[in-house]
């Protein structure tokens, strides 16, 4: 694919004026979506489909905005209501009712999503979720992409010879004066994620289109309940560098001519647009609901003669742009063509249960492959985990262009000016220090403290094919981004089979063993993470281990959690010189750190300098032959390496940070009494932390977390055993 740079203030159609043809078309689409909803619920009905979700009284609205905008040229981030809009931008009713019954053919999702859940690589509609806010971080994202590619076209190439590495499939199309439009119901205007992307787009002046369809109901709960003062609008009002727009959504005309102001501000590179369109939703949220349990019939009744179909209906007539037999000729065209679409979709081929599992991971690019190893090439003197992270790090930006680095406190200093007098901050850990004085504040730089900003941010820049280095400034700050996490960036590349895919770093400072840490900086919960499939979870125990597995995550074509025990960072036990700026260790290899014949412990991060000192006291006092295995990953894991080492030994310790009760070990507990029991000679025994939370005074937390007494106690019962 070319690389291709414009910067055309151009912005299609609507410099034309609002033609005939156009109007003709805009009622086209609106029937149309319509007619696809109608069929939708009767489908439904007759049970050949399984959930239903309307579009019905945003009509107007959306095909104004998709013709307004270019389909393929701008970028889309969109939300389950957005029928017409889609269809607009050139999707079609095959495709949508091929996702409305689940076939293997869904162009979406190969079956895997609900309806409605839009996608298109050629169209840039990024594949949405069922969420509601989270799709708005993702635009500013893009925007943010897009932007950094036109400063730095060279960025888009993919060089000559790289070997593993995620771009290596990937050259990025991108415009000068592209727009990203990021569309919303009015209720989830209420979650914190819409501000925080307005806050961005507004401080950064990004070409984004905010578009806000308030139907006046988020399923149940009105507007004046969800939204203070009623009006959205009013709320936002002083957001700096925004075009602001309300418009009637039911009137197509007015609506294209509110977008085509909107996209030429923002094409301008004036800053985002906030557009207020008042909607009317004439269908229940879904079929799973019924508005006459909350809204009266006067109230429907109202929206009822709002329908934007009806009401164009009339004008085309009034104004002699159709007559009737020409609308009642292109409806029944359209009857037709959705009456074909709902005939072969029913007649398409369903999954294949064999293709539950494709797509949870890159399939082009694996990081489990012993093939991408390398043998480090030392230089210099021992250096500490976290020097050997900041390494990488600056190695790897050198590298590669489209690496970005941001998160709270990262960068040096905001205000660069500050530089000349100032040492820079690089993080609370320093581990980003100096990489804002090198590379420039386009490429590391502070996020506002809003973890959910970073990684849904983070999403828009891989979408784009940019590599996100983020920082989550302690893990147990990450839960504000769990939904982002969760319902975006681990299921991305499975829910649309294939078609998009986030290969995102999101660091995280870890754990405890810090005095004063407490509750809120000393916590592990790496267990609920191995639970997102699509996710890679990473946690080296020691500072080589740190920077090979780091540059693997980097280059990785998947989401990666990549832990960083804060113990660990300036330990001198597990210090290593400079590797070079090559070295690789694949994921899912265990590493045995101590051999030994009687028992195995099987552990990773801060619990294997820990368990070493157990299993050396262990033999001088009591005679027993510890082995040691250091997982590094968490998923995926080195099973061969546990079952070899089990075999070996016949007794086996599961030890890690984290609370023992449904903690990460009791998975690998349970799967060597389920593949070796036959191989033991003792129960699984685990050793882990209290269940509770980590607290301040020293001696509670010496109490709570795993000590090396803890496992040398184990390793003397289980011996006896």
């Amino acid at each position: 694919m070319a690389v291709i740079v414009t910067n055309s203030v151009e912005t299609g159609a609507h410099n034309k004026g609002v033609t005939k043809e156009l109007l003709v078309e805009f009622y086209r689409l609106m029937y149309l979506s319509r007619r696809i909803d109608d069929r939708e619920i009767m489908l439904k009905r007759q049970q050949k489909i399984y959930f239903q979700i309307s579009g019905a009284g945003h009509e107007a609205l959306q095909v104004a905005a998709g013709k307004a905008m270019r389909s393929g040229y701008d970028w889309f981030s969109l939300y389950y209501r957005d029928r017409a809009l889609c269809l607009a931008l050139g999707c079609t009713a095959d495709e949508m009712l091929l996702q409305a019954v689940g076939a293997a053919t869904d162009p979406y999702s190969g079956g895997r999503q609900m309806p409605t859940h839009w996608s298109s690589t050629e169209r840039h509609i990024i594949g949405i979720s069922s969420s509601t806010t989270t799709q708005l971080l993702h635009a500013v994202g893009c925007a943010e992409a897009g932007r950094y590619f036109a400063k730095h076209p060279e960025a888009a190439a993919v060089p000559e010879g790289i070997n593993f590495d995620y771009r290596r499939f990937t050259n990025v199309t991108f415009h000068g004066d592209e727009v990203a439009l990021t569309t919303v119901g009015e209720g989830s205007t209420s979650q914190g994620e819409f501000w925080e992307a307005l806050n961005t787009a507004s401080n950064q002046k990004l070409p984004v289109i905010f578009c806000v369809e308030d139907n006046g109901y988020a399923i149940s709960t009105p507007r004046e309940v969800n939204t203070p003062g009623g009006s959205i609008s009013k709320l936002v009002a002083n957001f700096p560098n925004f075009h602001f727009a309300e418009v009637d959504g039911t009137d197509p005309e007015a609506s294209y001519n509110c977008f085509a102001e909107a996209v030429a501000y923002c094409r301008a590179g004036k800053g985002p647009a906030f557009v207020h369109a008042h909607c009317v939703r004439l269908y229940s949220h879904s079929l799973s609901d019924d508005d006459k349990l909350y809204r009266t019939a006067e109230e429907r009744d109202a929206d009822a003669l709002r329908d934007p179909i009806h009401k164009f209906q009339m004008r085309l007539l009034r104004e002699n742009v159709l007559t009737a037999e020409e609308i009642t000729a292109l409806e029944h065209k359209v009857d037709q063509e959705v009456e074909a679409a709902s005939e072969r979709a029913l007649a398409a081929p369903l999954p294949e249960v064999s293709s539950i599992t494709e797509h949870v991971y890159s399939e082009d690019l694996n990081p489990t492959d012993p093939a991408i190893a390398t043998q480090p090439e030392f230089e210099g003197g021992d250096r500490t985990m976290a020097d050997l992270i900041n390494h990488c790090l600056h190695d790897e930006m050198h590298r590669d262009p489209r690496i970005v680095i941001y998160g709270e406190d990262v960068a040096d200093a905001s205000r660069t000016d500050a530089l000349e007098e100032v040492k820079g901050k690089g993080g609370v850990f320093k581990l980003t220090a100096g990489l804002q004085r090198e590379f420039g504040s386009e490429r590391v730089f502070n996020s506002p403290l809003a973890e959910a900003n970073i990684v849904g941010r983070a999403f828009g820049y891989a979408i784009r094919g940019m590599k996100p280095v983020v920082e989550i400034q302690f893990f147990d700050y990450i839960w504000p981004a769990m939904h982002q996490i969760r319902n975006e960036l681990s299921v991305m590349r499975w829910r649309t089979n294939g078609d998009w895919a986030c290969p995102v770093v999101i660091r995280v400072p870890i754990g405890g063993y810090l005095t004063g840490g407490a509750v809120y900086h000393s916590g592990s919960g790496e267990s609920i993470f191995t639970h997102l499939p699509g996710l890679r979870v990473v946690f080296p125990s020691n500072a080589l281990d740190a920077n090979g597995l780091l540059r693997t995550a980097i280059r990785c074509a998947d989401p990666v959690l990549f832990l960083e025990h804060k113990r660990l960072y300036r330990e001198t036990h597990d210090r290593a010189p400079y590797p070079g700026p090559e070295y690789i260790i694949p994921f899912g290899k265990a590493r045995t750190v101590r051999e030994g014949s009687d028992l195995t412990v099987i552990t990773y991060g801060a619990v294997v300098p820990r368990a070493l000192q157990a299993a050396m006291r262990a033999e001088r006092e009591h005679n027993i032959s510890v082995e040691i295995l250091d997982l590094r990953t968490l998923a995926p894991y080195d099973w061969e390496a546990i079952a070899e080492s089990v075999r070996k030994t016949s007794r086996v310790i599961v030890a890690h940070e984290d609370m023992l009760s449904w903690g990460y070990g009791a998975e690998i507990a349970a799967r060597i009494a389920d593949e070796l029991f036959d191989d033991l000679d003792a129960p699984v025994r685990r050793v882990a932390s209290m269940d509770t939370y980590v607290a301040y005074q020293p001696i509670l937390e010496d109490a709570i977390l795993p000590q090396p007494e803890h496992l040398l106690q184990a390793m003397v019962e289980l011996k006896k055993y």
